[in-house]
């Protein structure tokens, strides 16, 4: 029984160093970039508020944890996480055929893009009747309003 020389071990240790290298010097063919470190990609949105007059306002925000360039990023995270229902979608238009106040709120719109609770948004808002108006009402911190907030009992006033 003759025994011969290993020359595997030697050829892949000489193929190895090679085959790193060419992989870290591959053009910018690589995965995207992630997100800012903590923060669940899961819930961003991007919002873009106009008057019809002016363009108002562009933010994104990212909730769990609050972030991005929202100026009021935990309000806003708060208020969508109050109206996030099991297999209710928050984002969703005033149903065909509703019966709505012909009251006119104003120019302003709004579009709503992103993903939040592991569900694609594309929602576009305005202020034209009664309906659109409450709808609106209802995500006012995720366009910058102060409306919205919950106020204070007369109890939680006092007890400070």
């Amino acid at each position: 029984m003759s025994l011969r020389p290993l020359r595997r071990p030697a050829r892949t240790a000489a193929v190895l160093p090679a085959l790193a290298s060419a992989l870290l010097a591959a053009p910018g063919a690589t995965a995207a970039p992630l997100p800012p470190a903590g923060l669940d990609r899961e819930d961003h949105l991007t919002i873009t508020v106009a008057d019809g007059v002016r363009h108002g306002a562009h933010y994104e925000l990212y909730c769990h944890p609050a972030g991005g360039t929202h100026p009021r990023a935990r309000e806003a995270c708060d208020q969508l996480d109050g109206q996030t229902t099991w297999a209710k979608d928050p984002f969703a238009p005033v149903p065909a055929g509703e019966m709505c106040t012909m009251m006119y709120g104003g120019t302003q719109r709004a579009h709503v893009t992103g993903t939040w609770a592991g569900r694609p948004v594309d929602a576009e808002f305005n202020r034209t009747n009664g309906c659109e108006i409450a709808r609106w009402n209802r995500f006012s911190l995720l366009f910058g309003d102060s409306k919205g907030l919950p106020k204070k009992t007369a109890a939680q006033t006092f007890r400070k």
